[in-house]
């Protein structure tokens, strides 16, 4: 046996090099950052302007989150009712149409919105003299703002759900892995960096000036980020033979009817002109294959058909909660009497907790699996919001507050440990030819989640009654880790090793050895 052993170990050091030399991509590694660097420039737009738009909106209308609320509504609806169709867009165009349509269509959103706000801010009595002008220029920005996000999940799909896992065929599965995390690092870094940049410039200088630089930054990226992507996709192999075997799929003949369907057919009673009924019944039919056959619908069958629904229905539901840094926890934040910017140095350490979540994922998900790395990460997520559960009861004010602020910056950790994890079962057992169409269901089911949100602030507005919030969301999370676990017991038939579990207790060892 010991022979044996030598032997396998001595063959395994003489392959392995010659595994390493073979996993080097067939391409130059700096592409990868050019990939990199064009997906940090359009990400860093985007969170310039997420983070902006709602302090626009409060100077525009002090005292007021109404127009804050409208903007979530209408953005978050565009991505609920475009989003599957944008993902069936990004799955039929080749891959240098769905670049130019990104990145002109994001960029030149974000500078029109930009501009419009300019106009806001440069007349603040605008609703009072010129309230219909006042009116326009805030629909061309909520339109011009919702054209921008939606572009961006264009982007996002291409990116994270299609040219990472091209890029990644042929090689070892921690190379996907790690494409993952960087891609999600970056879009954490930018989340930490870009409301830093904004609320610097905002402070000491003024919210027009933020506003024109967003505008400018803009105008000038679309071009970096157009020569650096075409690059990536004119330097690896790999994406120009998927995109010419895309279009060749496209442009196949249509499949011949199956013979069940032409039997189908010919077993149908002859329709008499005379008939009412059967006339009735035919245009109830077409009506019915209508809806059915219609983009949006088939975008949503086809993604409650796949086998990571529940995974996904679980990430979707974690985008229904205050327990973040978002709109409504910052007001009632500033209402306890919390500085700004001890608000601001919050959501960085949360943010920095989320970049740390990409290195550790890798790690963990080589160890354990990336189903089983999904199931510790909810409940982690889970057991942290517990701390946000306990500041509901604390009296003051400003030690519940402080509680709430840690017990969501540490719950960042396990959201986007399990985050990672589902995208990369998507990425994994969504078949190709669907892949696009579940990202933007996917990315549409979260934002009607994340609409619910705004709708359940409205009815719970008052800050005295954020504890409401909190449990909502609290019960929300504990959904979703109940729906992961149901999907772990499913493809394992059981959810933890207790033998394993038992054996790292000293007493249960000794016990086994005495027996």
């Amino acid at each position: 046996m010991e022979d044996e052993e030598n032997i396998m170990m001595a063959t395994s050091s003489v392959k392995e090099p010659l595994l390493r030399q073979q996993s080097q991509p067939p391409f130059p590694s700096s592409l990868l950052i050019y990939l990199y660097v064009g997906h940090f420039l359009a990400r860093w737009g985007a969170r310039m302007w997420e983070f902006a738009v709602g302090l626009y909106m409060i100077d525009i209308m002090p005292n007021s989150l109404l127009l804050a609320a409208i903007y979530g509504v209408v953005e978050s609806g565009s991505t609920v009712v475009f989003g599957p169709l944008v993902g069936q867009l990004v799955d039929r165009l080749t891959y240098v149409k769905i670049l130019q349509l990104w990145l002109l269509t994001q960029n030149m959103s974000f500078m029109v919105a930009g501009g419009t706000v300019v106009a806001l801010l440069v007349n603040p009595d605008l609703k009072s003299t010129n309230y219909l002008v006042f009116v326009a220029l805030v629909i061309v920005t909520n339109i011009s703002g919702a054209l921008g996000v939606l572009s961006t999940l264009a982007g996002t799909i291409l990116i994270e759900r299609e040219w990472a896992v091209v890029i990644s065929e042929g090689q070892p599965p921690e190379v996907l892995t790690q494409l993952n995390s960087v891609i999600r690092r970056i879009d954490l870094i930018c989340k930490l960096g870009a409301p830093v940049v904004t609320g610097f410039i905002i402070s000491f200088v003024s919210l027009m000036a933020s506003a024109l630089v967003m505008s400018i930054w803009n105008v000038l990226a679309v071009f970096l980020q157009y020569w650096l992507l075409t690059s990536v996709y004119n330097g690896i192999p790999s994406l120009s033979e998927r995109n010419q075997k895309r279009a060749a799929i496209r442009l196949s003949p249509v499949p011949e009817e199956s013979p069940s369907t032409s039997q189908e057919q010919m077993s149908l009673p002859p329709v008499d002109g005379n008939s009412s009924e059967l006339s009735n019944s035919s245009w109830t039919r077409k009506i019915i294959d209508f809806f059915f056959k219609s983009p949006y619908i088939v975008a949503w069958r086809v993604y409650f058909q796949q086998d990571v629904v529940l995974p996904g229905l679980a990430l979707a539901l974690l985008y229904f909660t205050v327990l973040s840094f978002g709109t409504l926890m910052t007001a009632t934040l500033e209402w306890e009497g919390i500085p700004a910017y001890v608000i601001g140095i919050a959501r960085g350490v949360s943010a920095m907790i989320g970049i740390g979540a990409t290195y550790v994922y890798p790690i963990l998900q080589s160890r354990i699996s990336t189903l089983r790395t999904g199931i510790w990460s909810i409940w982690s997520q889970w057991t942290c919001l517990l701390v946000c559960v306990a500041s509901i009861w604390v009296k003051n004010g400003i030690t519940s507050a402080y509680m709430l602020m840690a017990g969501v910056a540490a719950s960042r950790l396990g959201l986007w440990m399990f985050d990672l994890s589902v995208i990369q079962q998507m990425q994994d057992q969504v078949p190709e030819s669907d892949r696009m169409v579940v990202g933007g269901a996917q990315n549409s089911l979260q934002s009607v989640l994340d609409l619910m949100t705004y709708v359940m602030g409205v009815i719970i507005s008052n800050p005295q009654d954020f504890w409401e919030l909190i449990f909502i969301s609290f019960l929300l999370v504990s959904l979703a880790a109940g729906l992961y676990s149901v999907h772990i017991y499913r493809v394992r038939k059981h959810l933890i090793h207790f033998e394993k579990l038992l054996l790292l207790v000293p007493w249960v060892n000794r016990s086994q050895t005495l027996i």
